[in-house]
């Protein structure tokens, strides 16, 4: 059988060969056939300096808007390269309806969440501050930062939305305002009854959101308050007590597993 080169491997789905790894990069720009752009310092250094590109050698691009595009670099310096657009080798999909709404954590899990959350395929973050919330600020900027790196490393097109941080109180007053908070609440809920959450889940649909708590949980009174609230679907993740930055993981995973693009 011929194999198929990278770019047609990555087009149909495939997950790059071992050794064949190909660059991707989030260009804020616009993308098509013959386009030539300036990289910046900091991609040209990732590119030439850590992982020895060169001339001529293959980088996959996307900008969330115009699908995924082959080039190939020139005019290669170690501080400027032009990367010349051939082809493109992925259309751009639907964004997937998932928020994932979830209080901010210490700085050292907060890169963790943002890079888990772009490969877990949330189109948008919302930082909640609730009453037991360990770190009061939330670098916004670096937490964006990571969700780009995040969604270069593992395929996706586009780059999840990051709201600034806003109270519990004002989360669910604006509740199906703000986009894509439209649909179901998920809230994990260490009260909620052990049933199984996929049964719970697998009747929603998207859009909706997941929202996880600070490591100290929901006080009584903002249970109640999420309980009441139109659409809430309240779930248990099992008889384990998990880390905020690990729960994230699990619900989003059932999630995607019961009423998301893992079906």
């Amino acid at each position: 059988m011929k194999r198929r080169n990278q770019t047609e491997a990555i087009a149909h789905g495939e997950a790059p060969a071992s050794g064949a790894h190909v660059p991707r990069l989030f260009l804020d720009v616009p993308l098509g056939a013959g386009i030539e752009v300036g990289l910046g310092r900091e991609q040209v250094h990732r590119l030439v300096n850590v992982m020895r590109r060169s001339e001529g050698d293959r980088v996959l691009v996307f900008n969330g808007r115009e699908g995924e595009w082959a080039g190939e670099l020139a005019q290669v310096s170690k501080k400027a390269a032009v990367l010349e657009l051939r082809e493109q080798v992925r259309p751009q999909p639907a964004t997937p309806g998932i928020t994932l709404a979830f209080a901010p954590l210490k700085h050292a899990r907060l890169d963790y969440v943002a890079q888990k959350a772009a490969e877990m395929g949330v189109a948008r973050i919302v930082p909640v501050l609730t009453r037991h919330t360990v770190a009061g600020r939330l670098n916004v900027e670096r937490f964006r930062a990571n969700v780009v790196e995040g969604a270069e490393q593992c395929g996706v097109l586009w780059i999840a939305e990051v709201a600034e941080p806003v109270s519990l109180d004002r989360f669910m007053a604006g509740r199906g305002a703000a986009p894509g908070s439209a649909g179901p609440l998920v809230f994990c809920d260490e009260a909620a009854q052990s049933v199984s959450p996929l049964d719970t889940l697998c009747s929603l649909t998207t859009p909706l959101t997941v929202l996880i708590g600070p490591e100290g949980g929901f006080s009584r009174d903002e249970r109640e308050a999420l309980r009441a609230l139109d659409g809430s679907v309240p779930i248990s993740l099992g008889p384990r007590i998990m880390r905020a930055d690990t729960a994230i993981v699990a619900a989003l995973a059932l999630v995607q597993a019961s009423c998301g693009d893992w079906r």
